[in-house]
């Protein structure tokens, strides 16, 4: 297991598209939900909760949100159509990250929604940590009402992602990052 830097050093989205067999095992997954808990909360609120879709139950999703999808986008070319219709069953494991917040005396909701981005990194390097790749997805299923409500949410919560893992068929590829002087400024008085 690389040591904590170096693991932050090299971990790498890899395309949904890229990902294959295995997934994590039911002990993997145990201790990815746990390194995901272990973000920021603030009141302890437990702002967010997991969902998980593999096995079989990943294509009957896929046949339940096609007619939503298809309706939505009737004019999508035939290959992004193909990527949507597999979009859960392709991978071995997405786990959806839903954000729950509530009103609270001292914790805003943006703050709870932050945490339930932090969950959704911590899940991330848990992955890589644990030998996998994954990448935080969103797009239309997360934004739509009925698509979410499919997908297992509840009123008043929404999706922070939906994190597709499996095993990389491809290396990873670093991508160029924002120089330091690009993204740092030093107050001063």
């Amino acid at each position: 297991m690389p040591d904590a830097l170096e693991l932050l050093e090299t971990r790498r989205t890899i395309a949904h598209v890229q990902l294959a067999e295995p997934g994590p095992s039911d002990e993997e997954i145990r201790r990815i939900i746990a390194v995901a808990c272990r973000v920021p909360d603030h009141g302890k609120l437990t702002p967010w909760r997991f969902v998980l879709y593999r096995g079989a139950a990943r294509a009957a999703l896929d046949a339940r949100l096609e007619p939503l999808h298809r309706a939505k986008f009737p004019d999508l070319p035939a290959e992004k159509a193909e990527i949507e219709r597999t979009r859960f069953s392709r991978v071995p494991l997405t786990i959806g990250v839903i954000s729950r917040t509530q009103d609270h005396f001292k914790v805003p909701i943006w703050e709870q929604e932050l945490s339930a981005g932090a969950a959704c990194m911590n899940l991330l390097l848990a992955v890589h940590a644990l030998g996998f790749a994954g990448q935080w997805l969103s797009g239309w299923c997360c934004y739509d009402a009925e698509a979410a409500a499919i997908l297992g949410a509840a009123e008043g919560e929404r999706f922070a992602g939906l994190i597709a893992i499996g095993t990389p068929t491809v290396p990873p590829v670093d991508r160029p990052r924002p120089a330091f002087g690009d993204v740092v400024t030093e107050w001063s008085a």
